[in-house]
């Protein structure tokens, strides 16, 4: 019931903005008193600016897909890693700290699906595995730099703000919800 509730929030606030349009729009026959918006409708000053506003419709599954990969924890130190040059396996696994085995190869085997790795295997006894960065991977260093950096030089501002709210070191919980 709480959806509910958070529904009719939205429908007011959107009434108060846009009653006009929003009472114009023809009715839903699934919810009684509740009726679609016409997205055309909107003026163009309503609709939102920003990075987001320039991603066209069609893309934008698949570039949260992009983002959510690339802004993956393990991503970013695996390519920061890579950076150094080739490396194998068991490099990546003692230089990348905390990574399980399990989430390095997986992680690897989701850079060399999107084409920022490389994955050359050896026919040698033992077998030998390198990883590298192709020029798509490297195109990423400056980013996935800039990103580390950051956490670098704000992580005690984060730690003291989770402390205030409670929250410690480890990450945040989310709020219960029901």
């Amino acid at each position: 019931m709480r959806w509910l509730q958070n529904l009719s929030l939205v429908r007011n606030a959107i009434m108060r903005q846009h009653g006009d349009l929003y009472k114009k729009a023809h009715s839903c026959p699934y919810r009684k008193g509740m009726c679609a918006m016409d997205a055309a409708a909107v003026p163009a000053t309503a609709m939102p600016v920003g990075p987001c506003a320039r991603i066209p419709a069609e893309h934008s599954g698949f570039i949260r897909e992009i983002l959510d990969r690339v802004g993956d924890k393990w991503t970013l130190l695996v390519i920061a890693t890579l950076q150094r040059g080739v490396r194998r396996y068991s490099d990546l696994q003692q230089t990348v700290p905390g990574i399980s085995q399990r989430m390095l190869t997986l992680t690897l085997r989701q850079l060399v699906h999107d084409g920022l790795v490389t994955r050359t295997a050896y026919a040698e006894v033992p077998p030998r595995v390198e990883y590298a960065l192709t020029p798509l991977g490297i195109s990423l260093l400056d980013i996935v730099g800039s990103v580390i950096d950051w956490a670098s030089a704000h992580h005690d501002q984060i730690r003291e703000n989770r402390t205030r709210f409670g929250h410690g070191h480890g990450p945040t919980k989310p709020a219960p919800t029901g």
